[in-house]
């Protein structure tokens, strides 16, 4: 199984078997608090995966994770770092691997999937996850369905768009404008565990911050010559 952690919008935990059934999935929708409440969700979402898949028979089968998949952004600069670093904590206590994640290409997974259970022959435009990034501006990936592996494909982004911008700039791309208030735990670790059955990595470690930190360090202080401390 893996457990999927992500706190680019919200704050997400949830768990998936290898073959994607969704064992836990628990959000809180308060854009901050992060770290106040992933401890609670972490305890409730492992509680859910012992029960098994949602909405199937208890199976009481024990919940053995492989991996923890690490949402990357994009997303403000402290929500996402409490998000990693629960991840890393978790996955380093437990002797894991953490597979990093887009946490746009979770999102898009979502929509493909919503569209292929709501007709399997629909033929999906290409779109764009477009997600709040404060300051008056958008955070936006563009897909054009799904590859070989079942990962989305990421044509473009994430990157950042004014507001008042961005619809100008999809129109040039092409892409339909899907909004996008959470991010599925459990649909990133989906995208997580496809992702290991293909033998690939879809971003690096570093978060998807698209800009720096609104706290900047001060400037160190310059003596006069001769200056005692």
């Amino acid at each position: 199984m893996i457990l999927g952690i992500d706190t680019s919008l919200g704050t997400a935990v949830g768990i998936v078997d290898p073959d994607g059934a969704v064992r836990a999935d628990r959000t809180s929708d308060n854009p901050l608090g992060h770290a106040e409440v992933i401890g609670d969700l972490l305890r409730h979402a492992l509680a859910d995966a012992a029960h098994g898949p949602i909405g199937q028979t208890a199976t009481g089968e024990p919940v053995t994770l492989t991996h923890v998949a690490a949402g990357m952004g994009p997303g403000p600069f402290t929500g996402l770092r409490v998000g990693i670093a629960a991840a890393r904590a978790f996955a380093l206590a437990r002797a894991l691997p953490v597979v990093s994640v887009p946490s746009h290409d979770a999102a898009a997974l979502e929509i493909l999937l919503a569209t292929a259970l709501a007709d399997p022959f629909a033929d999906v435009p290409r779109f764009a996850v477009v997600t709040d990034a404060r300051r008056r501006e958008v955070a936006y990936s563009v897909y054009d369905g799904l590859d070989a592996d079942g990962i989305p494909i990421r044509s473009m982004g994430p990157a950042l768009a004014l507001r008042t911008d961005i619809d100008g700039v999809l129109a040039g791309l092409g892409a339909e404008r899907r909004d996008i208030a959470t991010i599925s735990a459990s649909m990133l670790a989906v995208v997580g565990a496809r992702a290991v059955a293909a033998g690939r990595e879809l971003t690096g470690a570093e978060p998807l911050y698209l800009r720096a930190p609104d706290v900047t360090l001060p400037k160190s202080v310059t003596r006069p010559t001769g200056a005692t401390s």
